[in-house]
């Protein structure tokens, strides 16, 4: 598919795609006839991962490292095939690594966004009185909108 495409199913915008191919975070399987960037479904899958790691902070060298972490995982989500007891150690304490990152910034955006939650209640609350008290003082009995 071409980019256009990519762009509508990843919610990424054709520039941050083209910066992405820039980085080496992914790369097109190649091009039309006439020149386009065509993508497979394995690169869109990709894009869409990373979209997924923009929230938490990763560098470009982080989501780098975890995307090449996640292609060495099988495809059917069985176990790893048979490898040196240290490489599947290392496999795992890089994941974990990560993992433990994400989870920490996942935390932290749970905790910005109850506060963003109540700030907007506030507002709300501030905004119904205002609504109540013009109402009661013009006598028009109009109910505030909550």
């Amino acid at each position: 598919m071409q980019i256009g495409e990519v762009s509508e199913r990843t919610g990424l915008s054709l520039r941050t795609i083209r910066h992405y191919e820039d980085v080496g975070v992914v790369v097109p399987s190649g091009r039309s006839m006439g020149g386009f960037r065509l993508y497979t479904e394995a690169e869109v899958r990709r894009l869409a991962l990373v979209r997924r790691m923009r929230p938490l902070g990763f560098s470009l060298d982080d989501v780098r490292a975890v995307l090449e972490l996640l292609e060495q995982l099988p495809d059917d989500g069985g176990p790893l095939p048979e490898t040196d007891e240290q490489a599947h150690e290392e496999l795992v304490a890089r994941l974990r690594t990560y993992w433990v990152r994400a989870d920490a910034r996942c935390e932290d955006l749970r905790r910005q966004l109850g506060q963003a939650e109540d700030f907007a209640r506030s507002l709300h609350g501030h905004l119904a009185r205002l609504l109540d008290a013009a109402a009661t003082a013009d006598g028009s009995g109009v109910e505030a909108v909550r």
